[in-house]
């Protein structure tokens, strides 16, 4: 049994919150050679290295699952931003239970805790993406809901991480930093005693505040200009040989057939025309034809999964089974597609 003293250097896990078109984009474009998993396309007009939008959370988990693999390609992995991932997670869940039309449909908060699960795969990725020496940054909207302690009389208006309950409160659990970003007015009288706004200078919050959700495990000041130069130092380069360490004993969870490609397929893509984009995404990224997605799918004498007969086009297959075959893809039509390779951990 060892007994070890001293601060341990470690990538950081920082989530910051904040109104739209605050900053929260240009803010995690400081961190240390960023790569972008860009949701909802806030990067588009910033000169940032970014993967192909997912278009599918079996996408988005692929493509974290790479940088864990291949932790040499950036410095810091940000995710922007976590609510519109939240999204994909939501869709994917109602895709794989047939008859939910929402993540409430089950009733009784069961979709929520569905969520809640699905949602910490993610951040275990995220943590493996930490362990292969490599920072990672969250985004997210803030909205404003009414909060009542319960051993208070009264509600009050607080601003909060726009998730839903159980995954923000995993995701606000999962961060060594959470930031909310806003801007700070003052409110001053004029000679006509009428009160006014002024200001608007942008800042974030690094502790707990009745009117939101911060923290940190640095000693930060309780409010800082919205730039990452406040934090830069937090972000102390990590021991050389420490960082070759994690990433020589970080678990492959992913086989890339190949590279990330810098462009997703497009309708004009012959090969995929007729296929819906998630599932286009999918084949493409992993190199899958759609002539050996489609002996996957044939019968079983011929090395498929029996679902149809030998030469059924992946086109010709309804919407709800191509869906089907996004949320499976991982564990059930990737194997077969490609035998060589292994499906990520998920």
């Amino acid at each position: 049994m060892n007994i070890h003293r001293g601060i341990i250097k470690r990538p950081q896990k920082v989530v910051l919150y904040g109104p739209e078109g605050i900053g929260k984009s240009t803010f995690a474009s400081q961190f240390p050679n960023p790569l972008f998993i860009d949701t909802e396309g806030s990067t588009d007009h910033m000169d940032v290295a970014r993967l192909d939008t997912p278009t599918s959370w079996t996408m988005l988990l692929s493509e974290v699952s790479y940088v864990i693999k291949n932790p040499s390609i950036c410095e810091t992995l940000v995710i922007d931003t976590a609510d519109w991932a939240e999204t994909l997670c939501k869709n994917h869940i109602i895709q794989q239970n047939k008859g939910w039309n929402s993540i409430e449909t089950p009733g009784y908060g069961k979709g929520y805790t569905v969520l809640a699960e699905e949602w910490g795969k993610l951040l275990n990725l995220l943590t493996d993406v930490i362990s292969a020496g490599v920072n990672v940054c969250l985004t997210g909207h803030a909205q404003i809901r009414k909060f009542e302690q319960p051993d208070e009389m009264g509600a009050y208006d607080r601003w909060e991480l726009k998730l839903e309950k159980k995954t923000a409160g995993l995701t606000k659990e999962w961060a060594d930093i959470l930031l909310f970003a806003n801007y700070k007015t003052d409110i001053i009288t004029g000679d006509n005693k009428k009160k006014k706004a002024v200001g608007g200078k942008r800042i974030m919050y690094t502790t707990h505040h009745p009117a939101w959700d911060a923290k940190n495990r640095f000693g930060l000041p309780e409010e800082l200009e919205l730039n990452f130069q406040s934090i830069a130092h937090i972000f102390a380069p990590i021991d050389a040989q420490q960082h070759a360490q994690q990433v020589t004993e970080t678990p492959e969870t992913v086989p890339v057939s190949k590279p990330i490609p810098a462009q997703i397929p497009t309708q004009q893509d012959s090969a995929y025309e007729g296929i819906i984009k998630p599932l286009a995404d999918l084949m493409f990224q992993y190199d899958i034809l759609p002539e050996q997605l489609s002996k996957a799918i044939g019968p079983v004498g011929n090395g498929g999964l029996g679902y149809f007969p030998e030469g059924t086009e992946i086109k010709s297959l309804a919407t709800d089974f191509q869906e089907y075959i996004v949320t499976q893809w991982a564990t059930e039509f990737l194997p077969k597609a490609n035998p060589v390779g292994l499906p990520f951990e998920m």
